[in-house]
């Protein structure tokens, strides 16, 4: 796979014919460089999430080949789903992962959009960051009227494509293409059969919000009785009793007292701010960068709240399902669960793990995957179908298959033992550190969020943190010990038969030193910082758990001697004598101060025993 990623969603308006659904499939995973990661279909919304990450040259030609061959099997004119559309394709987004700026990313997609109006025939217009006007940023702004309006829409000059015919493809219909940020398609389940109940929260989440109401609003606010309306001399407030004389008054008053801009508000919802006479007021949603509406999924006989969380740094999952619970409590409704649709950014699903812990006076200095799991258990993601953290989860942290720490305990254990040089002590040294500080992140754990002290239940759960980042660390320099050692060994078989060769084979070896210096260095810093905390967790921690810091802080400093011998034995062939002394300076004081860190938490512990 290409160090250049860039992720394509594309959403084709087929979710029932799963033979149409694989041959559209088939044409990305011809393409080379590119990985198939994630077909999901929904039946009621007759459409399908494809997600494919690959080389921008790959994702280019199987975005082009998926649409192409969508426009081939899906017929528009016979379509009917759920879901809002406009096209066989009704928006392929590109989303920058790797290596790849959002500039590039817009030219791609632009190249994409012209090869499809070009050789397709397809009207195509530009969304998100790839739009060349701001009208058309908005992908439901481009959709409004979807499909049925396209004859029509067509015709006015406003609404002329970016690329390609301005000409009705009744069988295509039009597709939208652009570069935007990761977008996590959510789907909130309530324990109703009604789409009403379910539209009346969503309307309440969205950025957009709703037209507003007064008279009977609670617990259902679509039955309010009075439906606001804009007139001359009376502008009123969408979200408390003001009436203003002037738009202007209320945009003030709705600023000061509301901390929004109703100007903007009513751009979103195509209401011209300075003449908005006879359009419904609008009231605000709670959530930026939230869009929402409420729909019967037939398949899990309940009705969902479907959102597309546009920025999920900004708005991320868990606020929005704690919002939504507390929505639906008040119009007694249960949320029974929700989904994720496609794929999930390993940093969204890590954050929400961490926002439950932390809602559970829990630690999050524990593995990634228990955060993970803690995660999908709190949103309840497994409630309408198993959700697999490795196959959904976006840029998850992942060993290769035949890295060492891959390895059961028994056969690696074999494998330093056998007549192969490496793995060594560099390896060990690694695995040593991060066992103490693994065993310092079990002891503050044990004792955190149950002693009655905030401030030390604070201390301990960030000692926690720092170990289990110490920890992450460390198990990664294990194979980076052996890998670095292997690469001065490949530089010591390089050929040398002429000068030019020999020259080429002494610079390759000692930047192979250098490299086999660096990594046991960073292991002996890291395994210092272990040693270190340990004494933190050893003076608050559970007393009855004192002898296991007592073993992390000594594990932990053989990390740290192991790292620093592994340093100086290679130093010997370096022929940098500045680089050299240094690193022998630096060494002598890392081993110094380790042990006398370590010698002071002996002491504590064994004053304890």
């Amino acid at each position: 796979m290409s160090d250049k990623l860039i992720e394509c969603v594309p959403n084709f308006s087929e979710g029932r014919n799963p033979e149409i659904i694989k041959l559209i499939t088939d044409e990305i995973e011809r393409v080379e460089g590119v990985k198939l990661l994630d077909v999901d279909p929904g039946a009621d919304m007759n459409r399908t999430v494809v997600t494919f990450i690959g080389s921008p040259e790959g994702v280019k030609e199987a975005a082009f080949r998926s649409i192409k061959k969508a426009s081939e099997l899906i017929d528009m004119s016979k379509h009917l789903g759920s879901h809002p559309r406009m096209g066989a394709t009704d928006v392929c987004p590109f989303v920058p992962v790797n290596g790849v700026s959002i500039e590039e990313c817009i030219e791609l997609s632009k190249e994409v959009a012209g090869r499809v109006g070009a050789e397709l025939n397809i009207p195509v217009y530009l969304y998100e960051k790839s739009a060349n006007s701001p009208e058309r940023v908005n992908l439901a702004k481009i959709r409004q009227g979807e499909y049925e309006a396209l004859p029509d829409k067509l015709k006015k000059p406003e609404w002329k494509p970016d690329y390609g015919p301005a000409e009705f493809n009744a069988k295509s219909g039009a597709t939208v293409i652009g570069v935007r940020e990761f977008l996590i398609a959510y789907n909130i389940t309530l324990n109703t059969r009604e789409p009403k109940y379910a539209t009346d929260i969503a309307y309440e989440l969205r950025e957009k919000g709703r037209s507003a109401r007064r008279g009977n609003t609670k617990p259902f606010y679509f039955k309010g009785t009075e439906i606001l309306k804009y007139k001359n001399g009376n502008f009123p407030c969408g979200t408390c009793d003001f009436d203003g004389a002037t738009i202007s008054e209320t945009i003030e008053h709705c600023k000061k007292e509301h901390d929004y801009d109703l100007a903007e508000l009513l751009k979103i919802n195509a209401i011209n701010p300075e003449k908005p006479e006879n359009e419904s007021v609008k009231k605000p949603g709670i959530f930026s960068n939230c869009k929402a509406i409420g729909w019967m999924v037939d398949q899990y006989d309940r009705a969902q709240i479907s959102i597309n969380l546009t920025d999920y740094k900004v708005t991320s999952t868990h606020h929005v399902l704690e919002t939504t619970r507390k929505l639906a409590a008040e119009r007694g409704l249960v949320v029974t669960g929700s989904e994720i649709v496609g794929m999930v950014p390993y940093p969204a699903l890590l954050e929400t793990g961490k926002y439950y812990l932390k809602m559970q006076g829990r630690s999050t200095g524990i593995p990634v995957i228990d955060i993970l799991n803690t995660a999908v258990q709190s949103l309840g993601l497994s409630d309408v179908a198993e959700f697999k953290i490795k196959e959904r989860v976006l840029g998850l942290p992942a060993n290769p298959d035949k890295a060492l720490v891959e390895m059961k305990v028994n056969d690696f254990i074999d494998e330093v033992s056998r007549e192969s040089p490496a793995p060594g002590g560099g390896s060990i040294a690694a695995l040593a550190g991060a066992l103490g500080a693994s065993l310092s992140s079990m002891v503050a754990n044990l004792s955190s969020n149950n002693r009655g002290s905030e401030e030390v239940d604070r201390i301990l759960n960030n000692a926690a943190d720092q170990c289990q980042e110490i920890k992450q660390k460390l198990v990664k320099a294990i194979d980076d010990d052996t890998n670095a050692f292997n690469v001065y060994m490949d530089a010591r078989r390089l050929p040398q038969k002429t000068a030019e060769e020999k020259e080429l084979r002494k610079e390759a070896m000692q930047q192979g030193l250098k490299q086999a210096v660096t990594v046991p260095f960073t292991t002996a810093q890291l395994s210092y910082e272990a040693v270190k905390i340990s004494m933190t967790v050893a003076e608050l921690g559970n007393p009855a758990s004192i002898t296991d810091v007592g073993v992390g802080a000594q594990a932990a400093y053989t990390g740290v001697l192991g790292g620093v011998y592994n340093v100086l034995i290679n130093l010997k062939d370096i022929t940098d004598s500045g680089y050299v002394e240094k690193m022998k300076n630096d060494c002598a004081k890392l081993k110094s101060d380790a042990l006398e860190e370590l010698n002071k938490i002996l002491q504590f512990v064994e004053s304890k025993l």
